[in-house]
């Protein structure tokens, strides 16, 4: 196990496919698996660069990740990779009280006994960039602060009102936080001018990324850290990106690799607990372009429980049974958003149990071989009601980066080979869900 690459932790279930892809992508074998596998489970998955451990972190509480993150940091760390990665959405998304970053760095580097943490960001791949320290997204053809971002300054659980990183995470931990910034990266005596700011000896170090250049700088630095400081980093998926591109300049990775398109799916079915403009988007181009839409009221699904699923079930079915694609969704748009009528953290989680107990009766009772899972929290409280215990890319889709079609691995034959993509609320443009069912990796 020694020769892995990288292991990483996802702090919610679309982040961590979101990596798989970034490293498949390039011809780095990766299984994401959604909890530590058994012996035999390990040996399904076979020779692999890197091993991932899907997770809930980014809806869970502080306490919750002081019982859960340090066994899950514990296990990462014997796998004995050259990185270790706390992977945190692109959006940074988070505060003190629900999906604590600075929370999960303090784990981290406490069980890998390290003393400073690089962390990076940025990823131009997804349009998220960092400039002296500030978050910056794309939306719609046009690139916001983050704390001007149409939808993530309005999120529902953790909208983001500050868009300097350092500040943002000063709230969430004791640890100072220093800065590698832009020009820094830019300049000749980068090496030196890195190790100067290492010197004043801040807990977590934040490395600028906004273009091609500065990731490949930011790539360089993290291997040369990886040595001086310890494996463990965090940051977005930018960091397998950033160490992608010196990976490859090192000759230690090869270029892209290529996938078999897996061709059209005679239906898919498609639960969705988002309420993101984006998702709007595309379940109302789904339903324009030969899916069946079925709303779903969130509220029975959280009170009625049992009755409810099986009602949304068996519309489901009928659809299906029609030959006809379908989406079930609990909210269109940020304006359908229940907000304060959940009674604490756990009501939106519910929801995500709840459909992704809908997606099994609907996968396993109509045989479907392809489906979907969307909303970042709810893909990572949905998936795991399937049964499945490990996930490997099957089609990375360029055109959209971070929520790739992915190959299932479950002891039950319904849902060994399923083919399923998990869509955070942001990823993706409007026909999203009609690539899915036709198996196309761009438009």
């Amino acid at each position: 196990m020694s020769g892995l690459l990288l292991s990483y932790y996802g702090d919610d279930f679309t982040g961590s496919t979101d990596v798989m892809e970034a490293l498949a992508s390039h011809g780095v074998r990766t299984a994401l698996f959604l909890q530590p596998p058994t012996v035999a489970q390990r040996e399904r998955l076979g020779e692999c660069d890197a091993i991932g451990l899907a997770g809930t972190s980014r809806s869970q509480s502080p306490a919750w990740m002081d019982a859960e993150l340090t066994p899950a940091f514990e296990w990462l760390k014997q796998l004995g990779a050259g990185v270790c990665h706390y992977k945190v959405c692109s959006t940074f998304d988070s505060s003190p009280a629900i999906g604590n970053i600075g929370r999960a760095i303090e784990i981290g580097s406490k069980v890998f006994g390290q003393r400073q943490v690089p962390l990076v960001v940025g990823a131009p791949q997804l349009r998220r960039y960092t400039s002296f320290g500030t978050l910056f997204a794309g939306y719609q053809g046009q690139v916001y602060r983050i704390d001007r971002h149409p939808v993530m300054s309005r999120h529902p659980v953790t909208p983001m009102d500050e868009a300097d990183l350092r500040l943002h995470l000063a709230r969430q931990t004791r640890g100072s936080i220093g800065l590698v910034d832009i020009a820094a990266l830019a300049a000749a005596d980068a090496d030196d001018i890195v190790d100067a700011v290492l010197a004043r000896g801040e807990d977590i170090v934040l490395l600028d990324v906004n273009d091609d250049a500065t990731q490949l700088q930011a790539g360089r630095q993290l291997l040369r850290l990886q040595s001086r400081l310890g494996p463990f980093m965090a940051g977005s998926s930018g960091v397998e990106y950033a160490l992608l591109r010196a990976w490859q300049e090192s000759g230690v990775v090869g270029g892209k690799t290529s996938f078999a398109a897996p061709g059209i799916a005679d239906r898919i079915a498609v639960v969705s607990g988002s309420c993101s403009p984006t998702t709007e988007r595309q379940i109302r181009h789904a339903t324009a372009n030969g899916f069946d839409g079925v709303a779903l009221d969130p509220r029975a699904l959280i009170s009625h429980g049992e009755a409810a699923i099986a009602e949304a079930v068996t519309t489901g079915l009928e659809r299906l049974e029609q030959g006809r694609s379908v989406v079930l969704y609990t909210a269109l748009g940020p304006g359908t958003d229940i907000g304060d009528g959940f009674e604490g953290d756990g009501d939106r989680n519910r929801i995500g149990v709840a459909l992704g107990r809908i997606q099994k009766a609907l996968v396993e009772r109509a045989g479907l071989r392809r489906a979907v899972i969307a909303g970042g929290d709810t893909s990572s409280h949905a998936l795991r009601e399937l049964g499945i215990f490990a996930l490997t890319t099957r089609l990375p889709l360029p055109s959209c980066p971070g929520s790739p079609l992915c190959t299932a691995y479950a002891a039950a034959p319904a849902f060994d080979g399923l083919e399923i993509a998990l869509k955070g609320g942001q990823v993706g443009g409007d026909d999203y869900f009609s690539m899915i069912r036709d198996g196309r990796s761009s438009v």
